[in-house]
């Protein structure tokens, strides 16, 4: 089967670095060992909120002309828009996602509606963390400071939400047994890496502080 494969980062830096690229590239590449061949791929440096790119024109054009079909690593990857993605499931290319192989058209649908809405959430949540950092007299007005407010802010939801996913035990494990239970389960980090004694700690101890 012939694909044509499409990555996406959100910031130059990212690009630059590989970070994020690598671990689509990785998981694209592990995908098509058993499915197919790549015939191009194409790289968007932008977020995931604009549905007009570049690059991804480019690569959907070519695998309308070579009868490919367009892969990505993960659903979230390609848009964070339930629209965008109906859209691009309606054409006449085919879409296919490493991670959700085994995924009906439907299932997509579903997941790509849940992603959107919890996305609308971590939004609102967030934006209430920085109201109530303004309100105990943290200055928001310097760059530097609403970035570094944000992303305690983002830390915080995140560790929060990773409650769901701990064993019923995680009081008495270790951080290093939270961190192997969590990649059992096939859960990711917030920038969407493995879990390490280090980082479940970290985000214990986001959860604690004042």
């Amino acid at each position: 089967m012939k694909f044509v494969a499409y990555y996406r980062v959100s910031t130059k830096r990212q690009g630059r670095s590989g970070l994020g690229l690598d671990a689509q590239r990785a998981s694209i590449e592990a995908y098509v060992k058993d499915h197919g061949q790549i015939l191009a791929e194409f790289t968007d440096i932008t977020s995931g909120r604009k549905d007009e790119r570049t690059e991804l024109n480019k690569a959907i054009k070519f695998a309308r002309s070579t009868g490919a079909r367009l892969l990505i690593a993960k659903l979230d990857r390609f848009s964070r828009r339930v629209s965008f993605i109906s859209r691009m499931m309606e054409s006449d290319v085919r879409l296919a996602i490493a991670e959700m192989p085994n995924a009906t058209e439907f299932q997509l649908h579903i997941f790509a509606a849940l992603a959107q809405e919890e996305r609308r959430l971590i939004s609102e949540r967030t934006r209430r963390a920085l109201d109530q950092a303004k309100a105990k007299g943290i200055l928001l007005g310097a760059n530097g400071r609403v970035l570094a407010v944000r992303n305690k802010a983002e830390a915080l939801v995140f560790a929060q939400s990773l409650s769901g996913h701990l064993p019923q035990n995680w009081r008495s494990m270790s951080y290093s047994a939270l961190a192997k239970a969590l990649n059992e389960k096939g859960v990711k980090t917030r920038c969407g890496g493995k879990f390490y004694a280090q980082t479940v700690k970290n985000y214990m101890i986001s959860l604690h502080q004042p």
